[in-house]
């Protein structure tokens, strides 16, 4: 039977590096959540394959008939979502779905669905460790990495609520451990 992997860290703590690394592992059958957004297409983005692109008024409606597991709005009409139905779909076709949310929708999502998913923090070694990270990665300038810092402070505080937390003080270890987890939640 499918089942559910949630993934949730700060900005810069390599959960993306970690998920893309499980991914290349196909004993694991694993496939992303396909989540909803309100935002335009970018790029060569495909409907149902990257987003579902709805409109504001149609995610409302969604919302008001509880039809997502969570969902945030991030700016005024700009949503972001996981619609019940189309996990229901993945799980149904054999896929254990991976879930890339934010501390918040991690939670929501493994409340709904408990033991049936696994849900995975990765926790950097220490915030002056994520500081570098974010200085070296070079991407955002010096407010954005310290809105980024506050951020990840509040995010620490919902490890505990994670079944596992992978601290990635070294990213093969912290693959390494993530597979086995999932290895053995899958079992």
């Amino acid at each position: 039977m499918a089942k559910m992997i949630i993934f949730s860290a700060p900005s810069g703590s390599g959960k993306s590096t970690i998920i893309n690394w499980l991914m290349a592992h196909p004993e694991l059958h694993m496939a992303f959540s396909i989540s909803c957004t309100s935002r335009q297409p970018r790029g060569t983005e495909q409907n149902g394959v990257e987003y579902f692109f709805l409109t504001p008024e149609e995610f409302r409606l969604r919302i008001d008939n509880d039809e997502f597991l969570e969902y945030e709005e991030v700016y005024t009409d700009r949503f972001y979502g996981t619609l019940k139905s189309q996990v229901r779909r993945q799980l149904d076709a054999g896929q254990n779905v991976v879930f890339d949310v934010d501390v918040k929708g991690g939670c929501n999502i493994k409340n709904y669905y408990g033991h049936e998913a696994c849900s995975i923090f990765i926790q950097p070694p220490s915030i002056e460790a994520l500081r570098s990270r974010l200085e070296h990665r070079g991407t955002d300038a010096p407010e954005v990495i310290e809105q980024r810092l506050a951020r990840a402070q509040y995010e620490l505080t919902f490890a505990d609520k994670f079944d596992h937390v992978v601290i990635n003080d070294n990213l093969e270890k912290a693959q390494q451990e993530a597979y086995d987890i999932i290895t053995k939640f899958l079992e």
